[in-house]
């Protein structure tokens, strides 16, 4: 490094300015020092974003895990009630006798076959929308997602037993009680198609997913 000195003017009181000449080693190391610094800085910045992305991911299937558990309670409980419900439809089948009183003045007694209601249980998919809208969908593997999204759909579809044995029992053909025993028919078809035959099926869906979010 080499330094030039001005010589000082007569009677100048102040000090001549020093400059200092630099070479292209020195420039270049101040240069690598702020690339190493912006990278450096990006690259923390990446590291906690995708920190972050993995905790809140991690939560959310955490919340999926739960609801699925829950889920598959309800199944189990919604499965020994819809079983003593197709008892009960198929007693009435089985023994025309035992019809007396299903209709009165033109009122179903549902409390006969279903005394709890037409859905015992409600499955929900809270969770599952919630992880959804944060486009958890992403960071899934696809095999995973396959899985869970089917999985959702079943329990959808269980829900539909609800909604079709309305559909029957709102028509005002199924208060003629010439029509009681297809009424009877098709309620027992409504929970075989919708809910009992589509069980155990969708309840070892719901242990591989369980196994894989686990």
């Amino acid at each position: 490094m080499h330094t030039h000195k001005k010589s000082p003017a007569a009677g100048d009181s102040h000090p001549a300015p020093i400059f200092v000449s630099r070479d292209w080693k020195e420039y270049l190391g101040e240069s690598l020092l702020i690339i190493f610094s912006v990278v450096l800085a990006l690259s923390l910045t990446e590291l906690l974003n995708d920190l972050h992305a993995k905790s809140k991911t991690d939560d959310l299937l955490k919340n999926v895990y739960v609801e699925l558990t829950n889920n598959r309670k309800a199944i189990q409980e919604i499965r020994d009630y819809d079983a003593q419900v197709l008892d009960d439809l198929n007693r009435l089948l089985s023994h025309p006798e035992a019809q007396a009183g299903f209709i009165t003045n033109g009122e179903l007694h549902l409390e006969r076959i279903a005394p709890r209601g037409l859905l015992f249980r409600y499955l929900r998919n809270d969770a599952w929308n919630v992880a959804k809208n944060n486009d958890i969908l992403s960071r899934l593997g696809m095999d995973t997602l396959t899985r869970l999204t089917r999985v959702y759909e079943d329990l959808g579809r269980m829900g539909k037993v609800e909604e079709e044995a309305a559909r029957v029992l709102f028509d005002w053909r199924s208060r003629d009680p010439q029509n009681l025993r297809t009424t009877l028919i098709l309620l027992r078809d409504i929970y075989h198609g919708w809910a009992v035959d589509r069980i155990p099926g969708l309840l070892l869906q719901i242990d591989e997913v369980l196994v894989r979010l686990n």
